[in-house]
């Protein structure tokens, strides 16, 4: 038993909801035991635990549903349990009624089940819902004519939780079991980081606004689709079973001042500074429109509402306690960044974030170290996960307007660069292609600050490219109806590496990107800024590390002029092109490694080079 002399038992503590529940337990002196489905389910959920700071494990416990004895044997960890939270149930559209009901009601009743059988429980704590909460006990059993009204009128997902949150309290009164229901509206990330891996309603809706997909405003001045923060619904959860006039009591979670849908997504827009359409088309149009039009699940259209809720109770019992809930459109920016830096769904970890550089929203991959990498063109900071995490120790950001990053590329590059270097330790810039000249400016600027430059495919150094790439429209209009097989091909020749630029592709539909980029590759042909880089490298007095493919060498012009500066050697990788790092990461990945070890030996005084390599 804890030092609280609470002992919660958490069902579903693996969702959004629960996995947060725990630390919010912890965090509150409660010992905490988890129903898990599988030790492969528990081992995800510790992991993921680990990873938020709590390397106290909760106590594992299985509970068979379809067994004749739920908890098996009899065990010490069941008999001195206090409360139970029940997060689970599934939050899924499209289910059949069956599977939603097996889900959702099924559930409920399964798990008062495992509550009766327990000598010392205190309370049950039950996630509902906010259009869901609030039905009349009295009603349970229901009979065949209101199951099919409900389940026709609301969907499988909304009605299976209708007729749960009456199940939840009419079984419970039979059973004699205290309860208190929780009613939160939209479950958005973590107030302090946005962390969620729930990508369905209202994420769908942030999606479109991202991807520039989304041509009208849902809804009108009075949509209301409100949310709440996961970590204050959780801390609110924590805190139910502690006072004891919150027995028999629903309480609605979610900010009133959520602004109307169409406001919400305007603003998020204008956060990740992107245009958003300014036609708005009300509900009742919605809902006759063809599901391949409105690009969303039938059953997601009841959320489109303008009824308000009885939130008043919740936030008095919050006040009571000291609980307070997080700034709601901060969560949503904090939400937002955090749901696009996942791709929303599609490329998940955990060292993805958006971070401030001069004011400007930037897209960081990695870990913080000494090494940052600068992506070329027309290709992403994703396009070098691969070699950040065989170095280590290194973060790879999207320049200013490229990518997944804010800004308009090369006006903003002199503050930003600034700004990246400026305030760090002696630091090693790794530039790609554009990337390339972007390092060599930040090093000029800041030579005190670049003490290493690795320069992976310069384009300056090289042939520059044909008339093709110099008509803006053109490649503009190419980039940005290309798919990444046809993108593989034109960059590697090689079908095996279209996997890796589905993001690029991504990048490059959103937006004025693919205009960014076409006419930066426009102005990489440039004879003066070509021979104005070429200077600045020559000057440059720190270490330099050209890396080039053997299919993509540097001018013969380029070499000589190179050749009498010993702190500048070239590496060569052989079948490469300009995209090494694609087609050949560990060895581009090997040539950084080899490269910083003989830079770091050559300030010590000691020459690892056996020969040079111009």
């Amino acid at each position: 038993m804890s030092s609280t002399g609470r002992h919660a038992l958490v069902f579903g503590a693996s969702g959004l909801i629960g996995r947060h529940l725990v630390l919010a337990l912890h965090a509150a002196g409660v010992r905490v035991s988890t129903a898990s489905r599988s030790t492969a389910s528990f081992a995800r959920l510790r992991a993921w635990l680990a990873n938020h700071g709590l390397d106290d494990a909760p106590t594992d416990l299985r509970v068979d549903f379809d067994a004749d004895h739920p908890l098996g044997t009899k065990s010490a960890a069941w008999e001195d349990i206090t409360e139970i939270h029940n997060c689970a149930g599934s939050y899924q559209f499209g289910m059949g009624i069956e599977e939603a009901r097996h889900a959702n009601v099924g559930s409920v009743e399964a798990v008062l089940c495992v509550a009766a059988m327990l000598p010392k429980l205190r309370r049950v704590v039950h996630v509902s819902g906010y259009r869901v909460g609030g039905q009349n006990p009295k009603q349970v059993p229901w009979d065949r004519a209101l199951t099919e009204r409900t389940y026709r009128a609301l969907g499988a997902y909304e009605a299976s939780k209708v007729e749960s949150d009456a199940v939840f309290q009419a079984r419970a009164n039979e059973l004699n079991i205290p309860w208190s229901i929780v009613n939160p509206s939209s479950v958005i990330g973590d107030s302090g980081t946005g962390e969620s891996d729930q990508f369905l309603g209202l994420a769908g809706s942030v999606k479109e606004i991202w991807q520039g997909t989304m041509s009208a405003l849902p809804g009108n001045a009075r949509t209301f689709v409100p949310v709440v923060a996961v970590d204050h619904v959780a801390r609110f959860m924590a805190m139910l079973p502690t006072d004891a006039e919150t027995v028999g009591q629903s309480y609605w979670l979610l900010d009133d001042r959520t602004p109307a849908l169409p406001d919400l997504l305007t603003r998020i827009g204008r956060h990740f500074g992107v245009s958003v359409p300014r036609i708005r088309i009300p509900v009742p149009v919605i809902k006759m429109l063809p599901r391949s039009i409105i690009k969303a699940d039938p059953e997601t259209l009841t959320f489109l509402s303008e009824d308000r809720y009885p939130t008043e109770p919740a936030r008095m019992l919050a006040a009571r306690h000291g609980l307070e809930m997080p700034d709601t459109m901060t969560t949503i920016f904090r939400w937002a960044d955090h749901l696009a830096a996942q791709r929303f769904g599609d490329a998940a970890g955990p060292d993805r974030h958006f971070t401030e550089i001069a004011g400007i929203r930037s897209f960081e991959l990695g870990h913080a170290g000494a090494r940052v990498i600068l992506p070329g063109l027309p290709i992403n900071a994703d396009s070098w996960a691969t070699v950040a995490e065989a170095i280590g120790g290194t973060r790879v950001i999207d320049l200013p307007g490229l990518g997944m990053s804010g800004g308009t590329s090369p006006r903003d590059w002199a503050t930003w660069l600034d700004a990246l270097v400026g305030n760090s330790e002696p630091i090693h810039l790794i530039g790609h292609s554009i990337g390339a000249a972007a390092a060599l400016e930040a090093a000029a600027r800041r030579p005190d600050r670049v003490t290493r430059l690795t320069l992976v495919s310069p384009f300056f150094l090289q042939p520059p490219g044909g008339l093709s790439t110099r008509i803006i429209p053109l490649i503009a209009a190419y980039l940005r109806r290309t798919n990444h097989l046809a993108l593989a091909r034109r960059l590697t020749g090689r079908d095996d590496d279209a996997d890796r630029l589905r993001s690029s592709v991504a990048d490059l539909r959103r937006g004025k990107t693919s205009w960014r980029v076409a006419t930066l590759l426009a102005h990489a042909s440039n004879p003066r800024w070509r021979g104005d880089l070429l200077q600045k490298l020559v000057q440059y007095q720190g270490y330099v590390n050209l890396i080039v493919g053997a299919n993509d060498p540097l001018t013969e012009k380029c070499r000589r002029s190179l050749s009498s500066i010993s702190r500048i050697s070239v590496a060569t990788i052989p079948g490469a092109g300009h995209h090494p790092h694609i087609t050949h990461p560990g060895e581009v990945a090997r040539a950084i490694l080899e490269n910083s070890m003989k830079a770091e030996a050559r300030a010590n005084g000691v020459n690892l080079d056996s020969e040079r390599c111009l």
